[in-house]
């Protein structure tokens, strides 16, 4: 445990590990001011499709020499677009399996064709946010910038839209031009969640904590504030963790958001008891008193 300390303490002052924690840091942001939204849009599944053509972005960019966060951006943003549009008329999830199996098989074709290192391209499956280039950070840094200052903006459109889309159409909000706009986010987001925690596990940090959130609280403000927190824990933390054993970040940022969840959804279920047995004893306290006739 001390050797644990000992190195993981002497990681985090070196330079590129600094680096690394700071990106993480805004990844935490960005994730979670996403991720209850996403979650009260159903769009968990399409995170997942979204990451696929984000890796493919990547490994594209990586085959022809090209800046890997900027093709995952193109890729991620791409896919969100489609996604929007095909996914109307109710087929949403029909158009979500067929763009991310094209995604996949372009990736994989792509990782096979690249001649270099291939830890280097295993490392978009599986994340590698240490050794971080100061460009991908300055990517992510101004992704984070975007994705906030368009959710605070769009705040209550995107709210009302994804809480009751018939009213919101019926009310003169563009729903179907926030659907694309608030794709165009999750691709966003998407591309650089891939960069770091790998496209299998962008979920553990796009879905997980929004999911943990609504578990403990039904406000929505609320919930991005608890979502922002846990993305921090697990995206920080993991990062932390991750130093000492060498292990791929993905793995501790998982573990961790898969823990909070689980915790949330036990305080959600006493959360629920508490609230329905004080429901009972009120009710109880409004039921009219019984009436008794006396016979005299």
């Amino acid at each position: 445990m001390q050797q644990f300390i000992d190195d993981t303490s002497y990681l985090l002052s070196v330079d590129f590990v600094q680096t690394s924690l700071i990106a993480s840091a805004f990844l935490g942001i960005l994730s979670g001011v996403m991720t209850s939204l996403i979650v009260q849009r159903n769009m968990s599944f399409s995170v997942h499709a979204t990451s696929e053509l984000a890796l493919m972005g990547a490994a594209a960019a990586l085959l022809f020499g090209l800046n890997v966060g900027f093709g995952a951006v193109v890729g991620s943003i791409v896919a969100a677009i489609v996604l929007a549009l095909l996914g109307l008329k109710g087929q949403q999830d029909s158009a979500v399996g067929v763009v991310m199996s094209f995604g996949m098989g372009l990736s994989v074709l792509f990782l096979h064709l690249y001649p270099g290192n291939s830890s280097t391209a295993m490392s978009l499956l599986t994340g590698q946010v240490v050794g971080m280039s100061s460009n991908s950070l300055g990517l992510l840094v101004a992704t984070t910038a975007i994705i906030v200052g368009s959710v605070v903006l769009f705040w209550r459109p995107i709210l009302f839209a994804s809480s009751d889309p018939i009213m919101a159409r019926a009310s003169g909000v563009p729903v179907r031009g926030i659907a694309v706009g608030f794709a165009m986010l999750v691709g966003l987001a998407a591309a650089q969640s891939v960069q770091i925690v790998g496209a299998l596990l962008v979920m553990s940090l796009l879905i997980t904590p929004g999911a943990a959130a609504v578990q403990i609280t039904a406000n929505p403000v609320k919930a991005v504030l608890w979502s922002v927190l846990f993305a921090e824990i697990a995206a920080v933390g993991g990062l932390v963790l991750s130093l000492a054993p060498g292990v791929p970040v993905s793995v501790f940022v998982a573990s961790i958001s898969f823990a909070i969840y689980i915790i949330c959804r036990i305080i959600g279920a006493r959360l629920r008891r508490g609230a329905t047995r004080d429901e009972v004893q009120a009710a109880k306290r409004l039921e009219p008193a019984p009436h008794h006739d006396h016979d005299h």
